[in-house]
């Protein structure tokens, strides 16, 4: 199976990094091939420009963006959902791996 490769998006790219390597854990466990990082929100045009992103998960604080990036990922054929505020409170890497993953199929 090819890389996929997994954004997350928060308003500073910061509270998402926990996330990004609790997510990476998961995903060594499970064998999967993922590129999983985090950006502000700020930074998703010039990184959706630069690199094929198979999925894009909004942290909880930025889910009012979610319209707008809808415009930007669904013509590019590329999945977009909020993270559930429960996982991401929890900071639970399984979880959201697990929503990036059924998203992607």
């Amino acid at each position: 199976m090819a890389k996929k490769t997994i954004m997350l998006v928060c308003s500073a790219g910061m509270s998402t990094s926990l996330l990004v390597s609790k997510m990476q854990k998961a995903a060594v466990a499970r064998d999967y091939d993922a590129d999983i990082f985090a950006i502000a929100s700020s930074e998703v045009d010039n990184k959706l420009a630069e690199k094929n992103v198979d999925v894009v998960l909004l942290g909880p604080q930025v889910r009012f963006l979610k319209d707008d990036f809808a415009k930007k990922t669904a013509p590019k054929g590329i999945a977009l959902d909020v993270i559930n505020m429960a996982d991401y409170g929890m900071m639970n890497g399984e979880k959201v791996l697990d929503q990036a993953v059924s998203l992607m199929k």
